[in-house]
């Protein structure tokens, strides 16, 4: 298996938000917030920001997405997408480890906290709770790689 990384381009635009919206409607209490709201924004910021996205390959086939950018003394992991059949082999732990190594600034991300299976990865790769932001988020992070 052989993982490699392209820059994301206006082609993945519709994918990354299928993966988006099923993440939102998966993990996300819609009695509060607007769900039309919240995916047009999603939306905007994918089309405004898709050159800053990395695509990630499997073999050649794409198995998902990835966008890290600066926001002041920290890095934040924006978007982390691993499609489903490929999910439990390994791809999401080396993406992570590769783009983690990479920044020399402490990494922090938001997560759904029903989201069990993406925080046990970020907890076994050092991340912790450092706020809540709501009843289902909760920020994550991570000191620089040590490596």
């Amino acid at each position: 298996m052989k993982t490699t990384y392209l820059p994301a381009d206006e082609t993945d635009i519709g994918p990354i938000l299928a993966q988006s919206r099923a993440l939102i409607e998966r993990y996300e209490d819609f009695s509060s917030i607007d769900r039309e709201a919240v995916f047009a924004w999603i939306e905007r910021k994918t089309r405004k920001r898709i050159g800053e996205y990395v695509r990630i390959l499997c073999d050649g086939e794409t198995a998902g997405w990835i966008r890290v950018c600066d926001e002041g003394e920290k890095r934040e992991l924006d978007d982390f997408f691993i499609l489903p059949r490929f999910q439990n082999r390994g791809i999401g732990t080396a993406a992570l480890k590769k783009f983690l190594c990479e920044s020399e600034k402490p990494v922090f991300l938001y997560v759904f906290t029903r989201n069990t299976a993406a925080v046990r990865l970020y907890e076994r790769l050092g991340f912790r709770v450092r706020e809540t932001v709501s009843d289902t988020r909760v920020i994550m992070e991570q000191a620089p790689c040590q490596d």
